[in-house]
């Protein structure tokens, strides 16, 4: 592992300028968070989920957004018609597997969605991002459990398969194309103490992955980002309640030296 510098703070002077559209189908649970890290990022948040209008919405967008968290059949298919018309218009797809590997619908449409359209990031817990790749493991609901096997190894294994980049997200984030690999060690416990991290961390991606081409590059950026304003708040709150606050604020005061002093990012081979 070497330790690294990235330009993070470059792709967030980019989004700011650019301000892309991010269309999202996602967890009705924590849509209102992924809308709002989005805004605060300085880009613009649409959640287009109705059937009739989701392709013709994905073709303006800059980035599309996809989360099963809150899933329906129904719903699955709105996202392979947004997703196709993301495809065709080359836009990246970015897939939230929430809760993978916890049921066996979840398993079923998360496997026709990989093999249907095309999708660029896939993004997910430990036991999430194994079971995608074919490890006998059963997600908690939509958290963790631990993973026998090498994650890196894991993470790498997805990326080939679906020629895309993977993302595990945990106390250390693994983010591979198969070529590159980074390891993030940002971030706060506290994360883990509200609903909505995971699925902001995949808006985040989404938004960064709208101005660098190099998709790992993009997601690793985004979770600096993200992470060292969550370390920012952690410092600042008195508890998860003023913590999801404070990140807002401090995500949206994110700068230069900020994210050039505190980010922790290793490279491998």
């Amino acid at each position: 592992m070497n330790k690294i510098r990235i330009d993070a703070y470059g792709l967030l002077e980019k989004v700011r300028q650019e301000k892309p559209v991010i269309h999202h189908l996602t967890n009705w649970v924590t849509i209102y968070d992924c809308a709002n890290v989005v805004k605060v990022l300085g880009a613009s948040p649409v959640m287009a989920h109705a059937k009739e209008e989701v392709a013709e919405m994905a073709s303006i967008a800059s980035s599309l957004v996809l989360n099963i968290g809150t899933l329906t059949v129904d719903f699955i298919e709105a996202m392979k018609s947004a997703a196709k018309s993301a495809n065709k218009k080359g836009i990246p797809v970015v897939l939230d597997a929430c809760g993978c590997g916890a049921t066996e619908l979840r398993n079923r449409k998360t496997a026709e969605l990989l093999e249907e359209v095309r999708i660029d990031i896939i993004k997910g817990n430990a036991s999430e991002i194994a079971k995608i790749a074919g490890e006998d493991v059963k997600t908690k609901g939509v958290d963790a459990a631990k993973v026998e096997k090498n994650l890196i190894e894991v993470a790498r294994h997805v990326a080939k398969k679906y020629r895309c980049t993977a993302v595990i997200t945990g106390a250390e984030d693994i983010i591979t194309d198969d070529k590159q690999v980074f390891i993030l060690k940002n971030g706060h416990p506290i994360m883990a103490s509200i609903v909505g991290t995971g699925c902001m961390a995949a808006s985040v991606i989404g938004t960064f992955a709208t101005v660098e081409k190099n998709l790992a590059l993009a997601a690793t950026s985004g979770l600096v980002c993200f992470e060292i304003a969550s370390e920012c708040a952690a410092k600042r709150a008195s508890g998860p309640g003023t913590f999801k606050e404070k990140m807002y604020d401090c995500l949206f005061h994110l700068d230069k030296a900020t994210i050039g002093t505190m980010q922790k990012v290793e490279a491998c081979e």
